[in-house]
């Protein structure tokens, strides 16, 4: 075999930073997004699922060219045609296209919508964090109300809540007008500039582009220099700080527990005003679970009118690892349909048997309940434990050495076990099912 064919023997794995959702994931993965279904759209939002692929200047444009995700972060292609593909690797940006490109302007104000979907991001792999990976979202938009701001933050903290997310900490921010921010943003340059020697490579290839993201350093140098630094919430204008004040009063009033942090930003250049993060200290180091905050410019930016809007948005991946466990709930099996092998074994079962299997499975099925076969070639000692291994209520078993019409239908849980004509099964078990 030469080195070729060595190579195309080799198994082949999942791309690094990705991962196979097996079932005993995916129960938790569906009861996660029924609770989240049940929460946000009894707060009055619309499902919505925007393509995998967008244009690469969505993201240029609404996520800021100077962020990570643009500079670094996203899987870009071009479509064979001269344009720009990207995965999506965020949610809002999406969204808001959508908006705009669907008049959803046109509609009563606030549109309220929710997404759950994969997303893709060229980032290192760690517990929790994927180079795809999916989110539940929730955003809002066309108004600026505090209300709007506190009901996003308390929608999410209560899915984490029923997720049973431990140690949950909410962080809490404004950053105020586009205005504000930009007269901050020349102080805190100056500030770090004063500071040069003593920041991190990374922080001083940003204070021209990007210098709020200082603040998210875990370099020594550059946490020492950010102690004297200007904050933030010393900038705001009296309307914001109005805003600010009137988002808390509504947290207080719906008994959310928080903490200010004014050092706190978050990774894309839209957001204006709240900015918050959930975050779990059972995850570690690495504890954020989900954030957002408001984007009052990003509609117009991307060719919309202007637009007032808030968000956030949680990792699945994350809501999981720091979750309590759900215990995997398979869909019960309500019949098992078995053979009793022939006297010469499997290989002497004679060719209807199979087809009297397959039409009492199918007019089960058509019946509304849920039932499977055997389809390995068991021992009927073997068939009765698979089935019991199902949760299966009951098992219809077929005799293999005649064609007679008659069926044993036992009862698992009960033990008890009749002898019944084949079209008489399934509404037998219709009505033990009743009885339960």
């Amino acid at each position: 075999m030469n080195g070729r064919q060595l190579s195309a023997a080799a198994k082949i794995k999942a791309p690094r930073g990705t991962f196979d959702v097996l079932a005993e994931q995916s129960a938790a993965r569906a009861v996660l997004e029924a609770r989240a279904r049940a929460i946000l759209e009894g707060a009055g939002y619309e499902r919505i699922e925007t393509p995998a692929f967008e244009a690469t200047e969505l993201f240029a444009r609404g996520v800021g060219a100077s962020t990570d995700i643009v500079q670094k972060e996203m899987f870009s292609l071009d479509d064979g045609g001269g344009r720009s593909l990207t995965l999506r690797p965020e949610g809002t940006a999406p969204v808001c296209r959508a908006y705009v490109e669907h008049g959803m302007h046109k509609r009563k104000q606030p549109v309220k919508l929710w997404y759950l979907s994969s997303f893709f991001r060229h980032e290192r792999a760690q517990a929790g964090r994927y180079r795809q990976f999916w989110q539940v979202g929730a955003e809002a938009l066309g108004s600026e109300d505090p209300s709007v701001d506190a009901e996003s933050i308390c929608l999410l903290a209560a899915l984490l809540e029923e997720m049973g997310v431990v140690s949950v900490r909410l962080r809490l921010s404004s950053l105020g007008s586009l205005a504000a921010r930009q007269e901050y943003r020349e102080q805190l340059q100056a500030h770090l500039r004063a500071h040069i020697d003593t920041l991190s490579e990374d922080v001083r290839a940003r204070i021209e582009h990007n210098p709020l993201r200082a603040f998210d350093s875990e370099h020594s140098g550059t946490r020492q220099a950010l102690q004297g630094a200007p904050l933030l919430r010393d900038f705001l204008s009296a309307e914001d700080a109005e805003h600010f004040a009137d988002v808390r009063a509504r947290l207080d009033a719906a008994g959310v527990a928080y903490e200010i942090d004014p050092t706190l930003v978050r990774g894309l250049d839209y957001y204006t005003r709240t900015v918050f993060e959930l975050t779990s200290d059972a995850l570690g180091a690495q504890s954020g679970v989900g954030g957002g905050g408001r984007y009052d410019g990003l509609v117009e930016q991307l060719g919309g009118p202007p637009t007032p809007g808030i968000g956030w948005a949680a990792g699945i991946e994350r809501i999981l690892l720091a979750g309590t466990p759900t215990p995997a709930a398979f869909a019960p099996v309500d019949l098992f349909v078995a053979y009793e092998p022939s006297s010469g074994g499997w290989e002497d079962l004679p060719v209807y048997a199979p087809v009297r299997a397959f039409t009492l499975l199918s007019e089960a099925r058509a019946a509304g309940l849920t039932a499977q076969m055997e389809l390995a070639g068991r021992s009927l000692k073997g068939q009765l434990g698979f089935a019991d291994t199902l949760g299966a209520r009951y098992v219809a078993i077929l005799g293999g050495d005649d064609g007679a019409g008659e069926v044993t239908l036992k009862d698992m849980s009960g033990g008890s076990q009749e002898t019944l004509a084949a079209d008489a099964v399934v509404h037998a078990v219709l009505r033990g099912l009743r009885t339960l």
